[in-house]
């Protein structure tokens, strides 16, 4: 792995299908996406599902906005997502695999990766989002129940 890359490891108790949902779907990113402190409203977000298709997200914090414009450079359902980020140049590849057990474990690798999203504070931000995205997904599971 090179300088400028990162690779991060979830697993989510919740079938590939859902979690597949949930990274695809405006309703469902609007629940999780960004780190804690921020929100990412249904109207600050496209998805047009498909190779070429664009990527859009604005998040919003206590701190400014911060708007993600990427675009699908592969889409295999309920597998693998991949987009560009054409301003920085950096590409996020989402591997989703089934592990049984209605269980998934996601990997998201990121390349040319800019520096200012490598320090600590901002990996640390996120995995927030990750966070934000099993709270989620047990949400949808489980309901209300702890």
């Amino acid at each position: 792995m090179n300088d400028d890359e990162l690779v991060h490891r979830r697993i989510f108790r919740a079938p590939r299908e859902l979690v597949w949902r949930c990274l695809t779907e405006p309703a469902e990113l609007a629940q999780f996406w960004g780190p804690r402190g921020m929100t990412t409203p249904i109207d600050g977000i496209i998805v047009e599902l498909h190779p070429g298709g664009r990527f859009e997200t604005l998040m919003s914090g206590e701190h400014g906005s911060h708007r993600m414009v990427a675009t699908f450079t592969e889409v295999v359902p309920p597998e693998r997502l991949a987009w560009v980020e054409p301003a920085s140049g950096m590409h996020t590849t989402s591997t989703l695999d089934d592990l049984g057990d209605d269980t998934t474990e996601v990997v998201i690798h990121q390349r040319y990766v800019p520096e200012a999203m490598r320090l600590p504070a901002a990996r640390a931000g996120f995995l927030t989002s990750l966070d934000k995205l099993e709270d989620h997904l047990a949400h949808l599971v489980y309901g209300d129940r702890p």
